[in-house]
């Protein structure tokens, strides 16, 4: 401490501290001065929808459901958080604003930080959109070469409405026809390169987040 190497590297940590701070200001301030997509939210088929949840809501995921929908359904660019522990619900405040995009012709991302994690929910979102006109992929290294290509060529062409993956969905070659809302599940998990590639999202659609 106090050699020379040492204060080389407080100085580059000091710039990229300013660097980052910038880049989040340019992000939010993109955000603050355009209009963002109110998505129409059809109360008898999400009614509807939201009966397919086999547990009672809680209070708290009742009142983190209803900010998220307040949010979609305004003219502003959502980035909203929601907190909990493992098992509370989370992914069913996802699930819910998830519908309400697809419902109102958009494509939605869930990106994850593991394999296991993105085939748990790909199980879960295939199981409640069952019964929903709703096609759900998986993006992870347990697809095929072959299965990969047909869910980016899905993704580009609008066919895919809901796609769950891990940062394979960062990648250059994905391109998306329409879509309206990513949830990122454990931001935290992510490493800098990929938290770098989820800040150009930031600026151009709605996010949610979930962390425990």
């Amino acid at each position: 401490l106090g050699g020379t190497q040492w204060t080389k590297a407080r100085r580059k940590a000091a710039e990229k501290v300013r660097d980052v701070a910038a880049e989040l200001l340019e992000i939010h301030a993109r955000r603050a001065s355009r209009t963002g997509r109110a998505f129409q939210l059809d109360e008898q088929q999400y009614g509807a929808f939201c009966q397919g949840f086999p547990f009672e809501e809680t209070p708290d995921q009742e009142a983190a459901i209803a900010a998220v929908l307040k949010d979609m359904t305004t003219e502003i660019t959502m980035d909203r958080l929601t907190c909990g522990d493992v098992g509370c619900g989370k992914t069913e405040v996802a699930l819910r604003a998830a519908f309400v995009a697809i419902n109102d012709g958009h494509q939605a991302a869930v990106l994850v930080p593991t394999t296991l994690l993105a085939q748990q929910h790909f199980q879960t979102f295939s199981d409640r959109f069952a019964d929903w006109p709703v096609r759900v992929e998986l993006m992870s290294r347990f697809r095929s070469r072959k299965e990969q290509d047909g869910v980016v060529a899905g993704l580009e062409n609008g066919q895919v409405d809901i796609v769950i993956g891990t940062h394979k969905l960062l990648s250059p070659d994905i391109r998306f026809k329409r879509l309206g809302l990513v949830v990122v599940d454990e931001e935290h998990r992510f490493g800098v390169r990929h938290k770098e590639q989820l800040k150009t999202l930031r600026a151009e659609v709605d996010m949610l987040t979930l962390t425990a």
